[in-house]
């Protein structure tokens, strides 16, 4: 397990790991004894001179390295400024990239600035590449007198900005405000192609809103590829081939194949710009809703995930809960994997805005509008919107009927063009 720890009195013996010509080479050359007694103070007065922060990074238990954040001014802009060191025997595992995803969410949740800079050395390929796959734009190459000498460094920034939907007006908002489903919009079925539409088809109510419902004659939607999970869903869009083949849309597994044809139906595909769905969560160990865009598949490969907000109900508790975000590349592979849980304060059980800013460059999201995480890829194809509630087989085998139905609320769904 990598955690990072409160900076104390332990943090002296960890410096002087971290001295040597090695770990020091991006940095002009280690530093003396003095130099050391002196950064220990400071780092231990990041407590008291807030904001700011100092942490040592434990793997297991163990020391591992060090990381923080400090308070810096980044072209007249207030920023924070953000650095670690791992040492040699920790290298190479994950350590620092954790320790990095655990600063940037104690940054997020000190919320009084919206920047978040890294200035490794040009010659420090670790810390750049990890720079990158974080989410930083790199912003040129800076250089300044250090130690003795000069260190040339590249600028990195991580926008953490809320969303601004200034001059942006909604091309779809959907309020779910008429008698039924608008059929220009949505398909009622859970990918019926590996199923059937009867066993498929959405539960759900409309009344000043969606309401997405599983009850205790809810059935498996796909004993044959999926076991006991029960769904209700509503999706924008449908494309898969015919009986008897493999195409079709979310291919979850690799054996899947059609049991029932379905017409292509193109309803509301967007590509890039903002979407957002304001939703509330099932609190219940069995229960999980989500939000997930996934490509619309003119071709196979087309099929990666933007992953708005997953939910599981065992992940929410008294003050808050987890929120999966992130991309997913299903069966793109032009896409690598950049997903995490991260936690939002408050009752996830009421409605809450989540949401993706979609730009050809990288994709922003965001909880009530706040970020909460960059990922520096992009999906560059269509993708239909897919609203989710299920109930997952309960670990002990046996339903909890008592406790149903549950019920997913859809307040709204709108998407922006930028």
């Amino acid at each position: 397990m990598i955690t990072i720890e409160r900076w104390d009195s332990s943090g002296r013996s960890l410096l002087a790991q971290l001295n040597t010509p090695e770990m020091t080479a991006h940095l002009g050359g280690p530093e003396t004894e003095a130099q050391l007694d002196d950064r220990q103070e400071r780092y231990l007065r990041t407590w008291d001179d807030r904001p700011g922060a100092m942490y040592r990074i434990d793997v297991d238990g163990r020391a591992a390295g060090g990381i923080g954040y400090w308070p810096v001014d980044e072209g007249g802009v207030p920023a924070f400024e953000t650095g670690w060191s791992v040492l040699p025997e920790f290298q190479g595992r994950g350590v620092a990239t954790a320790a990095l995803r655990l600063v940037i969410a104690e940054v997020r949740r000190d919320g009084s600035r919206e920047l978040l800079m890294a200035y490794p050395g040009v010659d420090n390929a670790p810390s750049n590449a990890l720079c990158a796959r974080a989410g930083f734009e790199e912003r040129g190459v800076g250089s300044e007198p250090w130690r003795g000498g000069v260190l040339t460094f590249r600028r990195w920034a991580l926008d953490m900005s809320p969303l601004d939907l200034t001059g942006c007006v909604a091309d779809i908002d959907e309020r779910f405000d008429g008698q039924g489903l608008d059929p220009s919009r949505w398909w009622p079925y859970y990918t019926p192609h590996w199923s059937s539409r009867e066993r498929t088809a959405a539960r759900y109510a409309i009344s000043a809103g969606l309401e997405l419902r599983i009850d205790a004659d809810t059935e498996p939607w796909a004993p044959e590829w999926d076991g006991d999970v029960r769904v209700s869903h509503l999706q924008t869009g449908q494309r898969s081939g015919a009986v008897g083949s493999g195409v079709g849309q979310h291919r979850f597994r690799g054996d899947l194949v059609v049991r029932e044809e379905q017409e292509e139906r193109r309803l509301w595909l967007p590509h890039f710009g903002v979407i957002e769905a304001r939703m509330s969560a099932v609190r219940h160990p069995d229960a999980m809703v989500a939000f997930w865009p996934i490509g619309f598949e003119s071709e196979p490969e087309e099929s990666g995930e933007i992953c708005i907000a997953e939910i599981f109900g065992s992940e929410i508790d008294d003050e808050g809960g987890l929120v999966g975000v992130g991309v997913k590349p299903q069966n793109d592979p032009r896409l690598r994997e950049d997903f995490e849980k991260v936690r939002v304060d408050g009752d996830l059980t009421v409605p809450h805005d989540y949401a993706v800013e979609w730009t050809p460059e990288r994709l922003r999201f965001f909880v009530d509008g706040r970020w909460v995480k960059t990922v520096p890829q992009t999906i560059d194809y269509p993708v239909q919107l897919m609203l989710d509630l299920y109930e997952l087989p309960s670990p002990g085998g046996a339903r909890d009927v008592d406790a149903l139905p549950h019920a997913m609320r859809v307040e709204r769904v709108r998407t922006f063009r930028r």
